[in-house]
């Protein structure tokens, strides 16, 4: 396992090792011990999720926040996703910036989103399935969101708006000035 760092304090690229021959491939994709050894962080994952997304489905951008906040370690078996956090940390020096990470399933990436960040993702192939962990259990009341167009954020999504498709949850997410006025 090697860790990249990220322009966001806390946010990391993991490149896993893959060992290859005729027979196909095989990859640890996470180690507590050695993530802990990397990062400094100790990190407790405690449900598994996956999704399954045509192109264009926009997922995002989404977040637990107090004591519900959860850090995610994200990646791609099938398809290709362009992923996205968004650093909302009160006081963090990255505050509102964003950072974009192509995840595939051929590039074997994998993206550590830390707790306080918000996250989301869309579809570039025709289909992805998309695996996350989480370090604590979903909690309805705790969710928040932004825009996937908040105009503060500027994100490029890779996409046209017109080959975006979206939850009627995300569709009525809120701006990224609203939630930064009531921290």
């Amino acid at each position: 396992m090697k860790i990249e760092n990220t322009p966001l304090k806390d946010c990391f690229i993991i490149h896993d090792t893959v060992h290859g021959d005729a027979r196909g491939y095989f990859i640890e994709t996470f180690n507590q011990k050695d993530f802990a050894a990397a990062t400094g962080l100790a990190i407790v994952f405690v449900q598994d999720n996956q999704s399954r997304s045509s192109k264009g489905v926009l997922r995002g951008l989404h977040m637990q926040k107090g004591d519900a906040a959860q850090a995610k370690l994200v990646r791609v078996i099938e398809g290709a996703v362009l992923d996205i956090a968004v650093d909302l940390r009160k006081g963090s020096p990255s505050f509102g910036q964003h950072y974009a990470i192509e995840l595939r399933a051929d590039n074997h990436k994998q993206f550590f989103v830390p707790s306080g960040f918000a996250h989301g993702f869309v579809v570039l192939s025709e289909t992805a399935t998309f695996l996350y962990k989480v370090d604590k259990f979903y909690q309805p009341g705790n969710e928040v969101g932004i825009m996937y167009n908040d105009k503060d954020l500027n994100i490029d999504w890779k996409l046209p708006t017109s080959e975006l498709i979206f939850s009627e949850k995300d569709k009525t997410l809120g701006s990224f000035a609203a939630y930064a006025a009531s921290l």
